[in-house]
């Protein structure tokens, strides 16, 4: 009886024990499970962190089309975080037409095809530091609107190219940036023309085609020139030479306002020293004047004032053989860059041959003004009549102040010598009265 109640009285402890060492191993299991959960969750935050190359606002993407994808009213800039290979197309959500992309000192490459295609319709701005590194593919394919303020782009074959199609018109402007390929700007396959593209800034290294007649060269630095003549602006010409930090010549043709300078604006003429007639090129030398334009401009003299200086010039030649006078004479003479080219206008007067246009009227005044005199000849003196031979003019005594101390000095020892010779005879005739 007793064993079968203590029995009874030791189960429920055991129970109870075995109860609570369950529910503690739940909790305990429990516990280690959201541990686990949270732990990974953790660690897929900070991989997606670490994956992350562009950014949206506050967002993060695992890749640039995904930011590009992304892109809102409220915050249209994409900005790159790492280096990363990968081709995009600026394809935002439906509505959205402009995107600017931030390339932040980070280098975006090609992957297959161009780095990056502008679609019709659609507009990108990059702005650096960075770079936009093409390798075998363009750095840009652009079909809609493309304006570029600053980077490095590259490319081992064609940088940009632009398509003008029946539908649409690309449009390019690049007011900064630093762009080196073999070629620079060229058209796309299926383009009639290459759309509207505007160079106002930036260092260009590589060929520009002819034949792309709708780009413009507003502003910039240029490696080679030798298609660029039709590109510049009327008012513009290209000013070689630039010099780099260590002083020598950077290789580069910048493009600036188009200028003419005369090193001797003022010119003097000695008829005593022979004079010719002077042609353009002889003024153009004689007066140093250049232009900072290529071979598309020239310079030209006025022909009229170059008659009349020429006309004066024959005059003075005239009055040196006829031994007259001539009283000084200027003429001043206008010089003007004209753009070479119109088989309409020829101009025998002007440097670097025949065939000038006028520049439109908007900047016929691009010349300078230099004046030529020539000096005055006198008439000469008739020569003086010689003197008479048979008449020899006496030559007279010179009466310097030597010559009149010497006649002062001999009178005075004749004075002395009078005086010796009369004390001399009063002396002896006293002697003898004595005697």
């Amino acid at each position: 009886m007793r064993s079968h109640e203590k029995r009874v009285n030791v189960c429920p402890r055991t129970q109870g024990k075995y109860l609570v060492s369950v529910v503690l191993t739940a909790v305990f299991a429990i516990a280690s499970l959201f541990g686990t959960l949270l732990f990974s969750a953790d660690a897929v935050a900070d991989a997606a962190e670490s994956q992350a190359v562009a950014q949206v606002g506050n967002a993060t993407y695992a890749s640039v089309q995904e930011a590009i994808g992304h892109t809102s009213m409220k915050n249209a800039t994409v900005t790159l975080l790492t280096d990363v290979a990968e081709s995009v197309t600026i394809t935002p959500l439906k509505g959205m037409r402009n995107v600017t992309f931030d390339l932040n000192g980070h280098v975006l490459q090609a992957d297959g095809s161009a780095v990056i295609t502008v679609p019709a319709n659609m507009q990108l701005t990059i702005v650096g530091p960075g770079t936009v590194a093409g390798g075998t593919q363009p750095a840009v394919d652009c079909r809609g609107a493309l304006h570029v303020e600053g980077g490095t782009f590259t490319s081992d074959a064609t940088l940009m190219r632009f398509a003008e199609t029946d539908e649409t018109s690309a449009q390019g402007s690049f007011s900064g940036g630093t762009f080196t390929a073999p070629t620079l700007f060229n058209l796309l396959d299926d383009a009639k023309n290459l759309g509207y593209v505007t160079v106002r800034g930036g260092e260009y290294r590589g060929m520009i085609p002819a034949g792309l007649n709708t780009l413009v060269l507003l502003s910039g630095s240029f490696s080679d020139l030798s298609n660029l003549a039709p590109y510049l602006a009327d008012s513009l010409g290209l000013i070689p030479g630039g010099t780099s930090g260590d002083g020598m010549g950077d290789g580069m043709f910048h493009v600036g306002d188009l200028a003419i300078s005369s090193k001797q604006t003022l010119v003097e003429l000695n008829p005593a020293s022979g004079l010719q007639r002077l042609s353009a090129d002889d003024l153009l030398k004689l007066t140093e004047t250049q232009l900072n334009g290529i071979a598309d401009y020239l310079l030209v003299v006025d022909s009229d004032q170059l008659q009349a200086l020429n006309d004066q010039i024959d005059r003075a030649m005239q009055a040196v053989e006829k031994r007259k006078a001539f009283e000084a004479v200027s003429q001043n003479i206008t010089i003007t860059a004209v753009r070479n080219g119109a088989d309409d206008v020829i101009d025998t007067n002007s440097s670097g041959g025949a065939g000038p246009q006028l520049r439109t009227s908007d900047h016929d005044g691009i010349s300078t003004q230099v004046t030529v005199t020539i000096k005055a000849v006198a008439e000469p003196e008739e020569p003086g009549k010689p003197s008479n031979p048979e008449k020899p003019e006496k030559p007279e005594m010179p009466r310097s102040g030597s010559a009149v101390q010497a006649l002062a000095i001999i009178s005075l020892l004749l004075v002395i010598a009078s005086a010796i010779c009369a004390y001399a005879t009063a002396h002896l005739q006293s002697s003898r009265m004595h005697n």
